[in-house]
């Protein structure tokens, strides 16, 4: 029975890939891809030949039932983002939900994503957490930061270099200078890069040195601030 596959990829390093991701996309009779062109360098380099076809934010909603028609009629289809795991951060959600109501079954494959390197390796605990992605640009933002004053675990955003001096002071400005938290930017790449302390160096640290690359923000939660004091 055809079905939908979501096939994690390379959040930087090609090789961070695994073999039986590999065997999916050889077989695949189509691949939806957020950018073709990205995509297109992935499949180069472990020689997949695989249609592809966008699918993003900006087509998923009108594309959606085409997509389930072609694997109810035996199209064996992966779904991949830019980078990490389809659904993360990334389109796939609107997708998964239509397979599931029409009774499509959808196989979701481990690999790479970032806020889990990010995590592990900023020294906060790691044992509950909560992944907020990326906190809304305008309409609903503040509010968001207001309601993650109280939240105990440890918290995790995605941000653009564009944004993230602007996204750790209003991090500061609610939940405190001194909460600890760590910057990792660039994992998996050349010039991968974890920085510690808390809101308040790291706004000190981008200010002094430009950010670049994609970002992720670790903060510990109130339960650890209330066991440090």
């Amino acid at each position: 029975m055809s079905k939908l596959y979501l096939v994690p990829t390379p959040i930087g390093n090609l090789g961070d890939i695994t073999l039986r991701a590999v065997e999916v996309l050889r077989s695949a009779d189509l691949i939806l891809a957020e950018d073709t062109r990205t995509t297109r360098i992935l499949l180069n380099h472990y020689s997949i030949k695989a249609p592809l076809q966008s699918h993003h934010k900006f087509n998923e909603h009108r594309s959606i039932e085409a997509v389930c028609d072609n694997i109810e009629n035996g199209t064996v289809t992966a779904l991949v983002s830019d980078a990490g795991t389809p659904g993360v951060s990334d389109p796939g959600f609107l997708l998964v939900r239509r397979c599931i109501e029409r009774g499509i079954a959808v196989e979701s494959l481990p690999g790479a994503t970032a806020f889990v390197p990010a995590l592990v390796s900023s020294g906060l605990p790691s044992d509950r957490f909560s992944f907020e992605g990326f906190l809304p640009q305008k309409k609903g933002r503040q509010k968001r930061l207001v309601s993650l004053e109280a939240e105990e675990r440890t918290m995790i955003f995605y941000e653009s270099p564009f944004r993230v001096i602007k996204t750790l002071e209003q991090l500061a400005a609610a939940l405190g200078t001194d909460r600890k938290a760590s910057v990792s930017r660039e994992l998996t790449k050349k010039f991968e890069e974890t920085v510690h302390g808390t809101l308040g160096s790291l706004i000190e640290h981008f200010k002094t040195k430009a950010p670049r690359g994609e970002f992720v923000i670790v903060v510990a939660g109130t339960s650890l601030r209330d066991h440090t004091e």
